[in-house]
């Protein structure tokens, strides 16, 4: 077991009434359990817990009147990954799949495996089916793109990401996800805080249905995966963003943590990790 404290600060000035749907809370999963979990507002204002799709990610409704706001969340959560040798992982069958993975396979709003399926399968198709073909997707992915914040936006997919070849976490991982589904694997985009993700931020990383369980994978190399705590999963991020307003609101601040109480992780991804 791996215990993680994760934490984050958000400030906003309100302008107007505005809606807040906030994604920012550690998922509870059978590999993932969350003690010592506080959430606080300040002003305070009523706020709806709520539990919505895709696996029962966590949502925080709230109408906030003109302010200025600050959220913070800080939690404790105990990790249990299992951890299997790539060899043994294979890939399975659509036929045997559980329906409910069945929508990952999907072309979606920023992972448009569709438009990308001729180039994932003329790229990744001859390789051996499993975990090692996941693999080498995200590192094609690492080796052929470039991390340069702000050089993507709110609406850039996997195919104008695979054009300029540079961007940030959930751009790494649109473009994984759509290779992925492009060759016939599940894949689902997954919000969350890492252990040392440098700068420090939420992070966006993938899993991706293999032999009947879902497998981690970080195609940005920023983060192991055995320091990876779920918020959220979706078909991609605008399923599992952070913050999501109506209204009139812009954020002044937002600090992002997560560390190891033992400081014993690894800096670079583990092999064949499965935690859902």
């Amino acid at each position: 077991m791996t215990q993680i404290q994760i934490g984050s600060k958000l400030v906003y000035e309100v302008r107007q009434p505005t809606i807040f749907l906030l994604k920012i809370t550690a998922a509870t999963t059978p590999h993932q359990v969350v003690s010592n979990e506080t959430l606080t507002f300040d002003p305070a204002i009523n706020v709806e817990n709520c539990q919505i799709g895709f696996d029962g990610n966590r949502l925080q409704r709230m109408v906030v009147q003109p302010c200025q706001m600050s959220i913070t969340y800080q939690a404790t959560v105990d990790l249990t990954s299992e951890i299997e040798q790539p060899s043994n992982v294979s890939e399975s069958q659509a036929s045997q799949m559980p329906p409910e993975v069945l929508t990952y396979m999907n072309p979606s709003r920023y992972c448009e495996s569709d438009v990308l399926a001729k180039f994932a399968f003329e790229e990744f198709g001859q390789l051996s089916p499993g975990f090692g073909r996941v693999q080498a997707i995200c590192d094609w992915v690492n080796s052929h793109l470039e991390y340069v914040p702000g050089t993507t936006t709110a609406t850039t997919t996997a195919s104008d990401v695979l054009l300029q070849r540079t961007g940030v976490c959930r751009d790494y991982a649109h473009l994984a996800i759509s290779l992925c589904r492009g060759v016939g694997i599940p894949t689902r985009y997954v919000s969350g805080y890492a252990v040392n993700l440098q700068p420090p931020d939420y992070h966006g990383f993938i899993e991706a249905f293999l032999d009947g369980h879902w497998y981690l994978f970080d195609p940005t190399r920023l983060a192991s995966t055995l320091g990876l705590v779920r918020i959220g999963v979706g078909r991609d991020a605008a399923d599992v963003a952070f913050c999501t307003l109506t209204g009139s609101a812009a954020m002044l601040e937002k600090n992002v943590w997560a560390k190891s109480s033992d400081g014993g992780l690894p800096s670079v991804p583990d092999p064949a990790v499965s935690t859902a």
